[in-house]
């Protein structure tokens, strides 16, 4: 299965969406003159990791969260999985009354 995800109109496979997240954590850290080392330091996390994260887009969800937090783009992960819209007036209603509770 070629086309998993997309980015604006580009569509990438998970090993290219990964590999895409690592160089834009890279970018945001430079951009913010960290060095890797000082950025996994801050983040908890060993050089290496840090490393495999930026080159390979390879990292586990805390790693990634961990990254972010450094990095001052914690904001971004919490829009990543939104909630389903409502499938219906009632279940808006319903999903409204919850929410207020």
């Amino acid at each position: 299965m070629r086309h998993i995800g997309h980015i604006g109109t580009m569509l990438f496979t998970p090993s290219e969406l990964a590999i895409t997240i690592g160089q834009r954590i890279r970018a945001r850290r430079k951009a913010m003159g960290l060095t890797q080392a000082d950025s996994a330091i801050r983040a908890g996390v060993s050089y290496r990791t840090w490393r495999r994260m930026e080159a390979e887009g390879k990292a586990s969800i805390d790693d990634l969260v961990r990254a972010a937090l450094v990095l001052r783009c914690e904001d971004a992960l919490t829009s990543l999985f939104p909630p389903p819209a409502a499938a219906s007036m009632d279940a808006l209603l319903r999903d409204q009354r919850q929410a207020r509770r």
